[in-house]
């Protein structure tokens, strides 16, 4: 194909490859992108891939005969076993419209009932929705947060409301973490009156392309009712707690720029490494 590392590499702002994600950005590299190439269409995960946690197969895979690159742009497609095509920009925002363009034809071509162009800025766009890329690093201690328990520690009558809270949640993903609870580690939970209010989890940690431990995303959430009563910030400050008692270095996350979780976040000190924008064709 002859694929242009140094030409892409000098057009990306936020650290995040196609089908893998947010990185750290000194996982960013050739051999790490390689290797995404090498495993499209197998079904195959990477070994440091986050999503082998819900699945057996990978099911976003790049479309590597149709990469487009040249100094100014790198174009990743993406296609997903739902039908989705995703193309990733790597150049300046002004190239959008051409990119719209070129999803939408490769659509069309491998028959994807959905197009959709990712690309990325340093700084917010009020005009544009986005997600933020944060950081959180494991470099100091986390005090232990009261009255927040694992759901597999809680009474009986009290983990029993958690199927409940799922449904109300299924937006923020509880009620597919809830099918998938004998699968994936912990969540942590916090009661008021008898039942699950708020949870946080699954909590798990992976090592990543350059063996450092992360602390891998979680679904979060607090039913409306028990909102503005701090039961978010005591969830995440848990979470955190378990992530440096259990080795993680690091986590990175995507919150919708604005958000709740965007706000809580940047209030307990993350680092901003840039947006991730998209856009439909």
């Amino acid at each position: 194909m002859g694929f242009q590392w140094d030409w892409m590499r000098s057009r990306v702002s936020v650290p995040y490859l196609p089908t893998l994600g947010p990185l750290l950005p000194e996982a960013m590299s050739r051999e790490l992108l390689e290797d995404v190439f090498a495993v499209a269409g197998t079904g195959d995960f990477l070994p440091h891939d986050k999503d082998r946690r819900w699945s057996e197969h990978k099911n976003e895979w790049v479309l590597v005969d149709s990469v487009v690159q040249d100094r100014e742009r790198t174009l990743i497609p993406t296609l997903t076993s739902r039908g989705i095509l995703r193309l990733h920009l790597y150049g300046a925002p002004e190239l959008l419209s051409e990119a719209q363009e070129t999803a939408a034809k490769l659509a069309a071509l491998h028959g994807a009932a959905n197009a959709r162009v990712v690309w990325f800025q340093e700084h917010p766009n009020g005009l544009v929705a986005s997600t933020r890329v944060q950081l959180r690093t494991f470099d100091s201690p986390v005090p232990a947060v009261n009255g927040i328990e694992m759901l597999s520690e809680t009474p009986a009558n009290v983990a029993m409301t958690f199927t409940a809270f799922s449904e109300r949640m299924a937006g923020e993903g509880f009620a597919f973490l809830n099918s998938r609870l004998d699968a994936v580690g912990p969540v942590l939970v916090a009661a008021q009156n008898g039942q699950v209010a708020g949870a946080i989890g699954p909590m798990e940690t992976m090592p990543d392309p350059i063996g450092r431990s992360r602390l891998l995303p979680q679904y979060f959430g607090v039913l409306p009712e028990y909102r503005g009563l701090g039961l978010g910030r005591r969830l995440w400050r848990a979470a955190m707690h378990w992530g440096r008692r259990h080795g993680a270095d690091y986590q990175l996350l995507q919150t919708t720029a604005g958000g709740a979780s965007d706000r809580l976040c940047r209030s307990e000190g993350l680092v901003g490494l840039g947006f991730v924008c998209t856009s439909g064709v």
